[in-house]
């Protein structure tokens, strides 16, 4: 019923444009309203959800939205396969931004404003937003804790999803950043449209744009600048921006993984500026900055928006972005990846342990992570997300080579875009290619794992666990 409530903001867009998408917008948005409105009838009472019941719905949930969410398209025919169309919107609720459009000018703008919507409802975790609408008791904790980061349970940074003023304060929040980045890129001289689907696609760290050549279409620094912004504010626990509003600005400069966060950033910008600098690829210092930061910024948050085709760049600087890849942002944001807090607890534990084996072997040495230390199965938990992310990628790759004729270069970081939900990649799947060519199993294959990805590894996982199933 949500979804099908969501699609009325396209069919608008479409009654504004008149670019014949109207009649597929309707005809969707009633399908999907009035096949849930019996469900939601026949299951209105008050059930108390179990945790097993919060895991099934997490990873099934986004299946059938993404299906459903899949019909514009198909009933106009700018995505007519099922599959293809099925890999578009699973995409954008998972906010990877990988797309099969050949050319995204030619869609419709009611689609367009749908497809770029997904990253809105998704951004924040399409669940939370059902949240708000369950019945009291429901279970929408265990829901929630389906669909969160492992690195929320790390940090301990809890967003009381049984309180709903607190999550319709994160919902502020977040829309109060889409649209003041949206009136900011209006007003910079870029279309309300584009305003609006260019902020959807970065808080959310998404990267979808209604522009073939991402960001890079309107070769404005102006534009740059502020999605870095904003893509920076999205990679950020939305959690900080809670307590700021409370008054509790101690909680910024004592969370220990934002401190990494803006640490990396700088790093990483500063050294792939540096080659782009030193290698002649922009002759100025503000270009080399605002090029360099704003694909490092794009690759680490996972949004995945371009702005030149950076496989054209030295090698140095590719490595350094493919590096990125791997990391992510912040837990309890928008973000996908790995995250910051588990790089923070491997290194603390790689450093402790060395200290411990060759200068302190008697010492007993605690793990902090803000100024609080942290038990050894918080420690045991971030090397297991660690070794099942690199597993998943390797394996992944070997699958992606055996189904499709790629290098390993493009195979690995078909699974890394997707994993990570990053979007574009490297090779074949790099920012001037998409995913059209492969096989509708690769597009399965990478569905999943942009599922995988999204929730985090753990939910989407232990449903192939035997016991999971047991009474």
């Amino acid at each position: 019923m949500v979804t099908g409530s969501a699609m009325l903001f396209p069919v608008l867009c479409s009654l504004y444009y008149g670019e014949g998408d109207l009649a597929s917008l309707v005809v969707s948005a009633a399908v999907t309203f009035f096949l849930g409105l019996p469900a939601w009838w026949l299951c209105r009472k008050k059930y108390e959800l179990n945790m097993k019941d919060g895991i099934i719905v997490a990873v099934f949930g986004w299946f059938v939205v993404s299906a459903f969410s899949a019909l514009p398209f198909m009933l106009h025919g700018s995505i007519p396969s099922f599959t293809d169309a099925f890999f578009e919107m699973i995409s954008g609720y998972t906010t990877t931004g990988a797309t099969v459009l050949t050319d995204i000018e030619c869609v419709p703008h009611g689609l367009l404003f749908w497809r770029s919507e997904t990253h809105l409802l998704g951004g924040m975790g399409f669940l939370t937003l059902t949240i708000i609408l369950l019945p009291q008791g429901m279970g929408g904790l265990r829901l929630f804790r389906a669909e969160s980061s492992p690195g929320q349970v790390i940090t301990k940074e809890k967003f009381k999803p049984r309180n709903r003023d607190t999550m319709i304060s994160l919902w502020w929040i977040y829309l109060f950043l889409n649209f003041l980045q949206a009136g900011l890129l209006w007003a910079g001289d870029m279309t309300i449209f584009d305003a609006l689907c260019t902020a959807f696609g970065t808080v959310s760290t998404s990267g979808y744009s209604p522009k073939n050549l991402s960001l890079g279409h309107y070769n404005s620094a102006y534009f740059d600048w502020i999605t870095i912004l904003f893509m920076f504010l999205g990679g950020t626990t939305f959690i900080l921006f809670f307590l700021l509003l409370r008054g509790d600005w101690k909680a910024v400069y004592t969370n220990t993984e934002f401190k990494w966060y803006v640490v990396l950033v700088l790093f990483f910008s500063v050294m792939v500026s540096l080659i782009l600098l030193y290698n002649g690829t922009y002759n100025t210092i503000p270009d080399a900055f605002r090029y360099g930061t704003f694909q490092v910024m794009s690759l680490l948050t996972t949004t995945g928006f371009t702005t030149t085709d950076y496989e054209l760049w030295p090698q140095a600087a590719q490595m350094f972005l493919f590096t990125v890849c791997f990391v992510g942002a912040c837990a309890g944001s928008t973000t996908s990846g790995i995250k910051v807090v588990h790089y923070v607890i491997i290194c603390k534990y790689m450093y402790n342990s060395i200290r411990k084996i060759f200068f302190q072997p008697r010492s007993v040495i605690t793990i902090r992570l803000n100024q609080k230390a942290v038990d050894s199965s918080v420690v045991d938990l971030a090397l297991c997300y660690f070794i099942v992310n690199i597993f998943m990628v390797l394996g992944g790759g070997c699958l992606m080579v055996l189904l499709e004729d790629l290098d390993y270069i493009s195979a690995m970081s078909a699974v890394i875009s997707a994993l990570m939900n990053i979007g574009p990649g490297f090779g074949a799947v790099g920012p001037s290619e998409n995913f059209a060519f492969l096989s509708d199993a690769s597009k399965w294959f990478l569905s999943w794992n942009m599922l995988v990805g999204r929730l985090e590894m753990f939910s989407a996982l232990v449903i192939f666990y035997p016991s999971f199933w047991k009474k």
